[in-house]
């Protein structure tokens, strides 16, 4: 599905920016099979805005409710609602985390007002079944970036790629999430030479901690806020 454009920047610019993601997905050494799967059955849902730093548009906040909304049980599996940004061509790592929680922040701020956090996970970041949730679903969040650490999330503009975390269930009672998530670590550690040491199942730490991409510490706080 293309994305529906709205901007001062032509069609065709954003066009060639959903061109370039998606053959950043493609490419023979991304690691996420679960991308490469949605992407070839034109499950990948897009909306571009212009900055990451000023976001989020009221426009994406309201489709992705309605993404979330759309979804059930019945739903084909392997669909993502990716986020891509125009601007800024490069952050740190340290800027992208705080202006990633910071958009995700206010896209909650919005959401609360109509829906309630799922109920089938926490909406406590600090807990280890945290889930960021919108649209009463609810969510894991992967950044990516230009000046990402890791190979696997250096995109070379900023982007959010919402998967729903119903769909990791689902997989898990088919009996194939463990042979797809241990497929993206070993593809990783090939691409990056070595694992990543913030991948972690989900229960063992709050998976709020990989949103960015950014090695952090047991110290580190998330700065996110549920109402």
């Amino acid at each position: 599905m293309r994305a529906s454009l709205r901007s001062p920047i032509s069609d065709c610019a954003d066009k060639r920016l959903i061109d370039r993601f998606e053959h950043f997905v493609t490419s023979p050494t991304f690691p996420c099979v679960g991308a490469k799967s949605a992407l070839s059955r034109s499950q990948l849902e897009y909306r571009i805005e212009n900055d990451l730093r000023y976001g989020p548009n009221a426009f994406t906040v309201s489709s992705l409710q309605e993404f979330s909304q759309a979804y059930s049980s019945e739903t084909p599996l392997f669909q993502s609602f990716v986020v891509l940004f125009r601007q800024p061509g490069a952050l740190t790592e340290r800027a992208f985390e705080a202006y990633l929680w910071r958009y995700l922040q206010r896209m909650h701020d919005t959401d609360a007002d109509l829906y309630d956090w799922d109920s089938e996970v926490s909406r406590d970041p600090d807990t280890a079944d945290f889930s960021f949730s919108i649209g009463g679903r609810a969510y894991y969040v992967v950044g990516l970036h230009p000046d990402a650490g890791r190979t696997a999330r250096r995109f070379f503009r900023p982007a959010l790629v919402f998967n729903l975390h119903d769909q990791f269930d689902r997989l898990r009672h088919k009996g194939k999430y463990e042979n797809i998530r241990d497929t993206i670590i070993r593809r990783e550690a090939q691409l990056e030479g070595n694992p990543n040491p913030m991948l972690k199942p989900f229960g063992t730490l709050s998976e709020a901690r990989q949103y960015s991409g950014r090695v952090v510490d047991d110290q580190w706080k998330c700065p996110f806020h549920a109402h």
